[in-house]
């Protein structure tokens, strides 16, 4: 049986620091009230000339030494993103460019927080099919693009930054099985306003691409649906959750991931934490996560790791997986 498994890993964020002190020059908050709420002591902000597919290529460049592979090796490439440089060409296919790799599939999924993994079950599926032999899964985000800077209830949250894995077959468990979900009804829960179809009246730029959220009731489902999608990957593989070595969740929020430990019954002291340095970066959270966690020697080869995610949509999933 052929599976496919994580040859290596990268991340990349822009050099410019924001910190919750610089917040409190901005907003009306505090960094009490941003660290007690949200975990969360700076993030990293894009440069005016720098975008997604800049952050991107970072991150896969990294990801492809780790993984010794370079562009002519590459035959998949998926992108994870809400923020994509233009409407098209997609960021898959500007990354593809700028990688020197030429002719095999790129192309960007759209399901906000859960970039990341809807495109690493799409890649796991065509390298198990033979389709695919060395995939490039990538979360990038720019969200800095679309925050409004006047809302302290999500300006303290999101920062920007890109993750990457490279994904090769091989004979030994890699990724055991991935989850997806999706649930339309709480769309209102988590929007940005408008897009290219949808331009509500007034500054479009200013008003309507700006994030929206319902803070409470996201919670609520955030935590619910993360747990019960993590429970369906343990369930599926018949795996106790004592087994696993390391949660790798979604960097949205502190207290919802103190809640998804708790709902799994699995210690903080197994849970990968990177929000404090990068905030909330989207479908660029559990990639970058993963790579820092590997980089200092916390994950290692062999491992059982838990991926789960949630975002606007709403999508949520998850990916049981040795490292």
């Amino acid at each position: 049986m052929i599976y496919s498994r994580i040859a290596g890993t990268g991340h990349y964020a822009p050099e410019k620091v924001l910190t919750n002190a610089d917040l409190e020059k901005i907003v009306d908050t505090s960094d009490e009230w941003i660290r007690t709420r949200s975990g969360i002591e700076r993030r990293h902000i894009a440069e005016d000339n720098q975008t997604t597919t800049d952050l991107a290529e970072q991150a896969c460049r990294a990801a492809m030494e780790s993984a010794g592979v370079g562009p002519a090796d590459i035959d998949f490439i998926v992108v994870g993103t809400t923020t994509p440089d233009l409407v098209f060409p997609n960021v898959g296919c500007l990354l593809q460019n700028r990688l020197g790799i030429h002719g095999c599939p790129a192309f960007s999924v759209e399901t906000a927080c859960s970039g990341f993994i809807y495109g690493l079950s799409i890649a796991d599926k065509f390298i198990r099919s033979g389709e695919a032999k060395c995939a490039l899964v990538v979360g990038a985000e720019t969200l800095s693009r679309i925050v409004d800077w006047t809302d302290r209830a999500t300006c303290v949250l999101f920062g920007d930054g890109a993750g990457a894995v490279v994904l090769k077959p091989d004979t030994e468990a890699g990724i055991l099985s991935t989850h997806l979900r999706a649930d339309g009804r709480y769309h209102e829960l988590l929007t940005a306003r408008s897009g290219v179809s949808v331009q509500p009246a007034g500054d479009a730029l200013r008003d309507g691409y700006n994030v929206r959220m319902a803070g409470g009731e996201i919670f609520k489902v955030a935590v619910k649906s993360m747990g019960s999608i993590a429970e369906e990957a343990l369930v599926a593989n018949n795996i106790d959750k004592s087994e696993i070595d390391w949660i790798v969740p979604h960097q949205a929020n502190i207290r919802i991931i103190q809640a998804l430990s708790k709902r799994v019954d699995v210690s903080m002291d197994k849970v990968v934490l990177t929000l404090q340095e990068f905030g909330n970066t989207s479908a660029a959270s559990i990639p970058m996560a993963l790579d820092v966690a590997v980089r200092d020697g916390r994950i290692r080869r062999g491992q059982l790791l838990m991926f789960a995610t949630f975002g606007g949509g709403l999508t949520w999933g998850s990916a049981l997986l040795r490292y």
